[in-house]
């Protein structure tokens, strides 16, 4: 099934580039308490009211002359983001795009624990990438009731991931980061995020001819 539209979804997603440059800006000027709207868009090339609309999703509010309280700020964004808590996740797939998602240390910094991952192939399973243990797939949705997760990485070939995602979803999965081209089908209760790396190269493939 179909999942609703996120309301303002394009300023949720430009929320994690505004920590970016939050943290940045912390570690240039130590100790510093205030950082305007305005830095936040001259360094992502936007309107500085735009950047005002999208911080006011996560409930604060600035103080006029001087901006966000930085400390506040990235409370209030990890906060919106569910990233103030660690989330236990599960990775489905671990081929090139799973071993490089195991090995990307920046997740834990936005809440996302991988404790789990699957492969269906018998040399993988048992062997260790990045400190985690490829378990089998044919376990996946018992594995995954133990540990209690609720989230799941999908990076496994499109084919697979519909049977993958049923087992999930069984398993008492609630949110899905597909990264397979595959349009999954999945209960109203089921959030689903899919990741197209092939629209993003196509869009760089655009602006690259378009500045010609």
């Amino acid at each position: 099934m179909r999942n609703k539209k996120i309301v303002g979804a394009p300023s949720v997603r430009r929320l994690p580039s505004y920590l970016d440059i939050i943290r940045d800006y912390q570690q240039e000027r130590e100790g510093v308490e205030y950082i305007s709207g305005t830095r936040i868009a001259r360094e992502l090339d936007l309107e500085s009211i735009q950047v005002r609309k999208d911080l006011t999703i996560t409930g604060i509010v600035g103080r006029p002359k001087k901006g966000y309280r930085v400390d506040a700020l990235v409370s209030a964004i990890e906060r919106f983001l569910s990233w103030d808590t660690l989330q236990d996740t599960a990775l489905v797939g671990a081929g090139n795009l799973g071993s490089a998602i195991l090995g990307h240390r920046e997740f834990a910094l936005h809440g996302l624990n991988i404790v789990a991952a699957f492969d269906s192939n018998s040399r993988k399973i048992g062997t260790k990438v990045h400190g985690i243990t490829i378990m089998s797939a044919a376990g996946m949705d018992i594995q995954i009731r133990n540990f209690g997760i609720k989230i799941a990485i999908l990076t496994l070939p499109p084919e697979q991931a519909q049977d993958a995602a049923d087992i999930l979803v069984r398993a008492g999965i609630e949110g899905i980061w597909n990264f397979t081209t595959k349009k999954l089908a999945v209960p109203d209760t089921v959030a689903v995020q899919n990741e197209d790396l092939s629209s993003g190269f196509a869009l760089l493939c655009v602006k690259m001819r378009t500045r010609k």
